[in-house]
C-alpha cells in the first residue's frame, strides 16, 4: 500500500513516498481504507521532536491520528462493525501504532465510531481527536444549561468545536480570537467574539458578567494564557485545558477555589486503557452532527498524501481557520 513515511523526525519536507505492507487484521481490531486524516498540533510535535517526545513512534514512522474511511477487514471478536460500514476515529500514529498517512490502517474497534452520516469523510476527518478533547473538558467542567462559558481559540481546532459543543449544552457562550476572520467565524458558531489583543481580561470580565466572571473556562491555547482563564473566572468556577506543560503561579486559582482539569485524550490509547469510552463519545459527537448542532470547519486549503508535509507547513504557520485535511483515497 501507499504511505508517507518519515526515516527520520525533522522538518516537513522529511515526509517521503513509500510502498509499505498492508496491515493484517489482528483480534478485536478491523483494516480501515482511509479516505482522510486531518492534521493536529500534536502530529507536528512528533515530526519536530521525535524520540524527545515519550508519545512518539520508532522509524520508519507513520503518522496521522485522526481518519475516516470504510471497514474493509474484521478481526476476530471485533463485533461492533461490519465490512463497508463508513467509519470515523483517532487511533493511532504515535508510539506502537500506525497511523492513517496511508491507504489502510489497522484500528482498535474500540477506538472507532460509525462516522456522522451527514457530513464528507474530509469533514468527518476533521472531528476525532479535537473532538473528543472539547467534549472530554466541557463534560468534566459540568457545563450546564444557563452558565456563561468562554472559549479561549474559538476559531481553532479544538476552540471551533468547544463552542459549538459548549452551545449545544445549554450555555451562554463567548470565545476569544484575534482577527476579523476568527471573530466573524466565533460569531457564526454563535458565540459572542471578544478580541483579545483590543480587550483586557478585566474589560470583557466587566462587560460580559458584571465582573463576576465565568462560570466555565476553556483554555485551548494554554500555556502562559492559563493565567488569563484564572482571571477570567468567577468564584468557584472550573478551568479547563488542553496545554499545561509550564511553571505557574496558582495563586489566583487558590483564592478563587477553582477547579483545574487538565485533558489529554490520548491516554487511552498510550495506556490501553479505558479505549471504549472514546468510541462511546465519537458515537455521541456523531449524533450531535447529525442533529445540526456542530459541525467541523476545514481550512480553505486542502491536501493530498502526497503534499502532507506542506500541510504541516500549513499548520505551523498559523494561518489556518479550523482543520487542516489531507485527502488519502
Amino acid at each position: 500500500m501507499k504511505a508517507m513515511i518519515l526515516n527520520e523526525f525533522g522538518t516537513s519536507d522529511k515526509f517521503e513516498p513509500a510502498e509499505v505492507e498492508k496491515p493484517v487484521v489482528t483480534a478485536g481490531h478491523v483494516v480501515i481504507k482511509i479516505a482522510a486524516t486531518s492534521i493536529n498540533t500534536v502530529d507536528t510535535m512528533i515530526r519536530q521532536m521525535g524520540k524527545d517526545l515519550p508519545l512518539s513512534p520508532e522509524t520508519p514512522a507513520i503518522l496521522g491520528m485522526d481518519f475516516a474511511g470504510t471497514v474493509e477487514e474484521i478481526g476476530d471478536g471485533a463485533t461492533k462493525f461490519k465490512v463497508g460500514d463508513q467509519v470515523y476515529g483517532c487511533a493511532g500514529g504515535l508510539v506502537g501504532i500506525k497511523g492513517a498517512l496511508a491507504e489502510f490502517l489497522l484500528a482498535d474497534e474500540n477506538l472507532v465510531a460509525l462516522k456522522p452520516e451527514t457530513i464528507s469523510m474530509e469533514q468527518a476527518a476533521a472531528i476525532p481527536l479535537v473532538g473528543i478533547t472539547a467534549y472530554e473538558g466541557l463534560i468534566r467542567a459540568g457545563v450546564q444549561t444557563g452558565q456563561k462559558v468562554l472559549v479561549h481559540g474559538g476559531a481553532g481546532g479544538v476552540g471551533h468545536l468547544a463552542v459549538q459543543l459548549a452551545n449545544h449544552l445549554g450555555a451562554e457562550v463567548f470565545s476569544t480570537g484575534g482577527t476579523e476572520e476568527q471573530l466573524q467565524l466565533i460569531k457564526e458558531l454563535g458565540a459572542t467574539p471578544i478580541n483579545f489583543k483590543t480587550e483586557t481580561v478585566e474589560s470583557y470580565v466587566q462587560e460580559y458578567t458584571e465582573g463576576r466572571g465565568f462560570d466555565v473556562v476553556f483554555d485551548s491555547v494554554g500555556g502562559p494564557n492559563l493565567a488569563k482563564s484564572f482571571e477570567a473566572a468567577a468564584l468557584n468556577a472550573h478551568v479547563a485545558t488542553t496545554v499545561s506543560l509550564l511553571e505557574l503561579d496558582l495563586t489566583t486559582a487558590h483564592f478563587k477555589g477553582l477547579s483545574l482539569h487538565v485533558v489529554f485524550m490520548l491516554l487511552p490509547m498510550l495506556h490501553n486503557q479505558n479505549r471504549k469510552v472514546h468510541g462511546e463519545i465519537l458515537s455521541k459527537l456523531a449524533d450531535i452532527v447529525d442533529a445540526g448542532k456542530m459541525k467541523p470547519i476545514l481550512d480553505e486549503k486542502t491536501f493530498t498524501l502526497q503534499e502532507v508535509g506542506h500541510a504541516h507547513d500549513r499548520l505551523e504557520s498559523g494561518a489556518a481557520i479550523g482543520k487542516i485535511v489531507v485527502s488519502v483515497g
